[in-house]
This record gives C-alpha cells, sequence and structure tokens, in this order.
C-alpha cells in the first residue's frame, strides 16, 4: 500500500475474510490488506451454475488459491449455491416473466456477498469481510479525513452518536461499483472493507505485479458471473418458453419480429428482426413493451424511448433502502439508474411506501425492475427498485 494510504498497524491483529473471485481485483485486496496487517483469510464463494452450459467457477477457483498460496494466506471455499440458486436466480427469472428488468448483481451483492458470506464470516469470528469492489466507505465526524480501511484507535475513540458509515463512490469513476452496492444495510458497513476502493483500475494491475500475483494480468471477466459468455436471452428461454411475436414501429405498423417481449429491456437495440433492413437503416431502439400481446415498439430515434404509463420525468421507486441516511424532499441529488450511465440531477420525495424520482431538466428511459441509485456527491445514499 502507497504511504499516502498507509494507517497504523491494527493490534491486536484483526481477521478478516477477503471473498476471492479469482480475479486481479480481490487478489490486490487481499493483498493489500495482508501488507496492513490484517490476519487475512481468502474465501472462493461457490455459486450455481446451470447444468448443460460451460462451467467456470473450477477455474476461478484455482486462480483464487494460487494467489492465496502466493500471499501465504489460508484459503477456503463455501459453498452457497443453493442460496445463490434461491435468491439470485429464481429471483431474477421471476421478475423476467413478469416483464420487469432486474439487476442479478444487486441481489447478488445483497443476498450472497453481503448476505450468507457476511454472515458466515462474522459467525466464523471475522471482525471485517473484504471485497474486490471499486467502492469506499467514510466515516462521518472524523477531522481531515475519511478512512478507508478502518483505524482501531480512530474508532474507539468516537462515541456512539459518531459512528456513522456511509457508502461512497470509488476514486476510479468508470470503474465505480457502488450502483450495486445500495442493498447493503447501513450497520454492515462497519464491518466491511473495500481495500481498492482508493485507487484506479491501472493503479491495481501495477500493485498485483509488485506483489507478484498471478493474476496480474487476468483479464476482467464480463457478463453476470454464473452466464458467464451465454448470451441472456439464450439462458431465459431455457426457463421462461418465450414465444415469438411482431415488432411495431411508433405507427403501429409491423417492421419485424423477435423472440419473446419478456426477454427485452427499454433501450436495447439487439436480438430482434427488422423485415425491410439495409446497410443504411439507423439502429432500431426498445421504446416499449406489451407483454400481454406479445409486442415491443421500436424506433429509430433514441428520444422516442418512454413508457407509456410513466410521465418520464418522474420516476417512482420501491423496496428502498438507505445505506447512507433518506435523502431530503427539498434537496438536490443526483441518480443513476443504470450501470455507468451518467448522473441526472433530481429530488427525491417519500410517497406512501415509496418514493418518488423527479428529474431536473432531463426526461430518461427505464424498465420496471431496475435499480434507481441515488448519490449525494460521491456519497451513495442507497436507492430503490423502478416500479
Amino acid at each position: 500500500m502507497t504511504s499516502k494510504h498507509k494507517q497504523t498497524k491494527i493490534s491486536p491483529r484483526q481477521k478478516v475474510f477477503v471473498g476471492m473471485s479469482g480475479g486481479v481485483d480481490s487478489s490486490v485486496s487481499a493483498a493489500l490488506l495482508k501488507d496492513e496487517g490484517y490476519e487475512v483469510t481468502g474465501v472462493f464463494i461457490k455459486t450455481w451454475q446451470p447444468e448443460g452450459f460451460p462451467c467456470s467457477w473450477k477455474d476461478e477457483r484455482r486462480d483464487a488459491m494460487r494467489v492465496c498460496a502466493e500471499l501465504e494466506i489460508p484459503f477456503l471455499t463455501l459453498d452457497l449455491e443453493k442460496e445463490y440458486k434461491k435468491d439470485v436466480v429464481d429471483y431474477m427469472i421471476a421478475e423476467y416473466s413478469k416483464g420487469k428488468t432486474p439487476n442479478p448483481d444487486v441481489m447478488c451483492n445483497k443476498h450472497i456477498k453481503f448476505g450468507a458470506f457476511y454472515d458466515w464470516a462474522i459467525d466464523n469470528g471475522a471482525d471485517y469481510i473484504a471485497t474486490g469492489h471499486y467502492s469506499r466507505i467514510g466515516m462521518r465526524q472524523i477531522p481531515n479525513h475519511k478512512y478507508q480501511i478502518p483505524n482501531k484507535s480512530q474508532i474507539e475513540n468516537l462515541k456512539s452518536s459518531e459512528k456513522e458509515y456511509e457508502l461512497l463512490k470509488g476514486i476510479d469513476e468508470e470503474k465505480d461499483q457502488s450502483y450495486f452496492l445500495w442493498q447493503i444495510r447501513r450497520e454492515q458497513l462497519a464491518h466491511v472493507i473495500f481495500p481498492i476502493g482508493e485507487y484506479k483500475k491501472s493503479e491495481v494491475r501495477k500493485l498485483a505485479e509488485k506483489f507478484n500475483l498471478s493474476t496480474a494480468g487476468k483479464k476482467d471477466s464480463q457478463g453476470i458471473c454464473f452466464i458467464g459468455k451465454l448470451d441472456m436471452k439464450d439462458f431465459l428461454s431455457q426457463y421462461l418458453n418465450p414465444k415469438r411475436g411482431i415488432v411495431l414501429n411508433m405507427a403501429g405498423e409491423q417492421v419485424g419480429t423477435h423472440n419473446g417481449a419478456i426477454l427485452y429491456t427499454i433501450g436495447e437495440r439487439r436480438g430482434f428482426e427488422i423485415t425491410e433492413k439495409n446497410p443504411h437503416t439507423p439502429p432500431m431502439y426498445v421504446v416499449s413493451k406489451d407483454i400481454d400481446a406479445n409486442t415491443i415498439t421500436v424506433s429509430e430515434s433514441e428520444s422516442n424511448i418512454f413508457e407509456k404509463s410513466l410521465n418520464n420525468t418522474k420516476v417512482d421507486i420501491c423496496s428502498a433502502n438507505w445505506i447512507s441516511g433518506e435523502p431530503f424532499p427539498a434537496r438536490e441529488y443526483s441518480v443513476r439508474f443504470r450501470y455507468r450511465q451518467k448522473l441526472l440531477r433530481c429530488n427525491v420525495q417519500k410517497e406512501g411506501d415509496c418514493w418518488a424520482i423527479k428529474l431536473l431538466g432531463e426526461s430518461v428511459a427505464c424498465a420496471p425492475g431496475q435499480s434507481a441509485v441515488i448519490y449525494d456527491k460521491d456519497t451513495c445514499l442507497g436507492g430503490g427498485v423502478i416500479m
């Protein structure tokens, strides 16, 4: 760890269980924590993968085990296959069957990494868990600095009312993963560490080389972990039995066919066929879908993306979780409806059991089931599921 991020060694040594995926980010996280003086154990979480599809978990587990050997730290495997199937996969399939677009990464963080793994680690003597997410944890009312890796003496000197934690964006704007973490419970933040949140991806690669880790040159994983390189529509088709239907233009005229309305997301521009198409035909966007009629409507203009039942300057969310504190109604915040989407200005107002997000100056395309995540500058307040 570089000197500007180095802090006082922990004494007595505190135990950290690091979720090891077999990638460079979790590898460097484990290395930084060991270098910081923690008692580190690497834990590979075995999740569910569909039968008959390419299996990669054994390769990832081997890479994670090799890194732990290089760091001379213990290595464990935690089998959460049943939990993952129930809380992530089955949930995702059920939501798609309703015409919604869920985010399985958000549910994986809620139920697996910061659910079953977190509970198991604490029950087995861990003081903290750590993951390779590009995010940070701040501590309010600590002068001059928001500590990323908790300093025990600083924590113990605070009054209980001052021990307020908040979720922050990662330093690397391109890699920031706070969007996927809004479902973490606030009380968990005192026992979670994101070691690489203070670094850019390029710096993490250099640290991997510095620590002589075998994953230093490993490519980043793409897509949803249990699907791998498999197309999402191909996966869902195995469970939802979608039926082919027609594609309509904005005038309601048939212009093509699709493989099942439940498989498509608002704003998507792939996976359907346009009958009269030539090299000069512009890309078409899905602007709405009718699950009962099994039709999707497309437009060549992205500005036509809309939900017929919604004013797209107002978005309602439910199942809200405010990890860093509830928003104030009159205050201006920022919101993100998709990973890496640009932040949009907004107000947030409680309406009964749900919340209304009022966009300021812009309209937006979003689909029911997606996550809306609210920010106050660098602080991720939390979010909810779009209704």
